[in-house]
């Protein structure tokens, strides 16, 4: 049957929801009920329609293939990285604030980008209490930590775990360590060159208090360390090209489901050997993660037939070289959530040219799903709303006394002028 273009609305006022609410009604968006109010009242039509309409089978493998594993691994790295606590204080001289911003940028592919955010902003902050001029940090680290750094692995972002679920091979990522280092490279010296100068603004006062306040930097929950590699791998090693059994046709519950058994089991380990006195130092709260599932029902609920309409219309959109897939999946990740903006145009690209053997990956040419992967991960750094750290980070940052730049005054300020000349210099060099 095909998919009318009205069965789009719901997925659509979802994205605009999740996008324009925390801005318009931002004490009524902060409840996760009203957010779960919302999903149902779009998520549920959307549901009636597809198993009315023969469609049943799509929308089941959506929440059981895609939303399930999505949310296992994200609850799993969250619960994980917030067993870790770091503290302490050392002088905030440029060198310093960069050694931080790479380290982030390089665990952000293997813990994620919202464990690696989630892990440092707070000794980050702690380290620039003393300074005067951190914006710019924040912002920087939002772009490097938050965003670009996720690139080299399926861990890193999740729209490249759905891609990795589609069918892209779990180390083909770590091929793209040339635009991730070219990304990195150019945003580190541009923070480098930035931090310097306003380090030299510094009042001698606040410079002197930075020198005598210093704390040796600890870390409490080493353990979890032990628990992230282990994620790594099940992710890595469990699926099917590992364990042929999970890819037949119809395999037991347990083995379908393994990985995300494993996963589970991870996670339990975690909250049992962790101390509580850890996770309150970080202030763990499972709002954020709750927040996550119940807008993600949204979003794959309503995304399925948005999918199905994008794979009967894919030849329509005239989208044929990589970088046009490049800078169309980056434009609408860097205003809607980047998970099913990369979705979307994965399938787009399989209406369009889908294949199989040498040349290609996860049904689609590996150019197409580099640009996708590329798009999707580097844009969700253009805005706020372009991926879920970004607000954790900027919130966390506000709660710490920094005056972050308002939503148009960190496009304006920032990714526009910074950012985007970046990403397009990547985009001429590697595609």
């Amino acid at each position: 049957m095909q998919v009318e273009l009205w069965t789009l609305i719901p997925f659509a006022l979802m994205l605009l929801s999740i996008a324009i609410l925390p801005l318009v009604a931002e004490k009524w968006w902060e409840s996760n009920l009203h957010k779960f109010y919302i999903v149902l009242a779009l998520a549920i039509p959307t549901s009636i329609y597809l198993i009315a309409n023969g469609m049943g089978h799509n929308l089941e493998h959506q929440m059981l293939g895609d939303y399930l594993p999505f949310i296992i691994l994200l609850g799993s790295l969250f619960v994980t990285t917030g067993g870790i606590h770091i503290r302490g204080d050392v002088m905030a001289t440029p060198q310093v604030n960069s050694l931080v911003m790479i380290i982030g940028f390089v665990l952000a592919s293997f813990i994620g980008t919202t464990g690696a955010a989630m892990l440092l902003i707070r000794i980050l902050l702690e380290i620039n209490q003393q300074r005067k001029y951190k914006v710019h940090t924040v912002l920087f680290f939002i772009a490097l930590v938050a965003n670009c750094g996720g690139i080299l692995s399926p861990l890193g972002d999740p729209p490249l775990f759905m891609l990795f679920l589609r069918g892209a091979d779990f180390f083909w990522f770590l091929s793209l360590y040339g635009e991730w280092l070219v990304a990195g490279v150019l945003l580190l010296a541009i923070y480098f060159l930035m931090d310097v100068y306003y380090y030299r603004k510094e009042d001698t006062a606040d410079l002197m208090a930075d020198m005598r306040e210093q704390k040796p930097i600890t870390i409490d929950g080493g353990v979890n360390f032990i628990y992230l590699l282990m994620i790594v791998c099940a992710v890595a090693f469990i699926n099917p090209q590992y364990i042929p059994a999970m890819g037949v046709e119809h395999p037991a519950v347990h083995i379908k489901f393994l990985r995300e058994i494993v996963l589970l089991v991870i996670t339990a380990l975690s909250l049992i050997t962790t101390r509580s006195s850890i996770r309150r130092a970080n202030n763990f709260s499972w709002e954020p993660i709750n927040e996550v599932a119940i807008l993600f029902i949204g979003i794959f609920a309503t995304m399925t037939p948005a999918l199905l309409y994008l794979g009967e219309h894919a030849a329509d959109l005239g989208l044929t070289a990589p970088w046009q897939y490049f800078y169309s999946t980056g434009a609408l990740s860097s205003f809607l959530d980047n998970t099913p903006t990369a979705v979307a145009f994965h399938q787009v690209a399989l209406g369009a040219a889908a294949g199989t053997g040498e040349g290609f990956m996860a049904g689609i040419s590996v150019p197409i799903l580099t640009a996708i992967s590329l798009g999707a991960v580097f844009f969700g750094a253009m805005t706020y709303i372009g991926n879920g750290p970004n607000f954790m980070v900027k919130a966390i940052a506000e709660q710490e006394g920094v005056k972050m730049p308002s939503f148009f005054g960190y496009m304006l300020k920032f990714s526009l002028i910074i950012l985007l000349p970046v990403f397009v210099i990547v985009q001429l060099i590697f595609l």
